[in-house]
């Protein structure tokens, strides 16, 4: 999941802020760096929290 939004939303917030060019996946490849370790420490950690919420709401 961390994987998946990182990468998607990397690419659009990149294009966004920096638009299209020759240096584009640099860029995205520079920013991915980052988000990619984020988001999965970010989804080790509220997942689980997510799941008993919902569980707990839904009994």
């Amino acid at each position: 999941m961390g994987l998946g939004m990182s990468l998607l939303m990397t690419l659009i917030i990149t294009f966004i802020n920096t638009g299209y060019d020759n240096l584009y996946y640099k860029r995205f490849l520079k920013a991915w760096s980052v988000s990619l370790p984020v988001a999965m420490i970010a989804t080790t950690i509220v997942a689980p929290l997510i799941k008993k919420f919902v569980e707990k709401i839904t009994k």
